[in-house]
Order: structure tokens, then sequence, then C-alpha cells
């Protein structure tokens, strides 16, 4: 297996987190301005957070791509 990603690949990965960046602080707005409606619907509440967990660990995944493993 090959340890070493091309400059192309490292930009997708870089534009994939930078896209997935800006998901989960409109998310994160979203969540905020429904829950100071007062009366807001707890179904899509949760739904909007756990679709910000899965972002979150998206983009674990990438940043772990992009960060090259250091043998210690």
């Amino acid at each position: 297996m090959r340890s070493e990603m091309s400059d192309e690949e490292r930009l997708a990965l870089e534009a994939e987190m930078h896209r997935l960046n800006i998901e989960h602080r409109d998310l994160d707005a979203a969540i905020a301005a429904l829950e100071q409606l007062g009366s807001f619907d707890q179904l899509q509440i949760q739904r909007l957070k756990k679709r910000k967990l899965h972002l979150r660990d998206r983009l674990n995944v990438l940043s772990n791509k992009l960060t090259p493993d250091i043998i210690a």
C-alpha cells in the first residue's frame, strides 16, 4: 500500500473537509435558531444533532488521512 498521496488527492480531501466544516457550522446555527424559538420540534433537533455528529466523524477520518502516521 502506498503511503504518500498526490497533491491532487490532498487538495480534494482538504476541499471536502472545508465543505464539511461549513456544513457543520451551519447545522450548529440551525440548531441554535430552533432552540431559541421556544416551540421547537425535538425530533428535528435530534436529527440535526445526529447529522452534525456524522459530519464530525467524517472530518476526523479525513483529518487522519491527511496527517501522516508517526512511528515513535
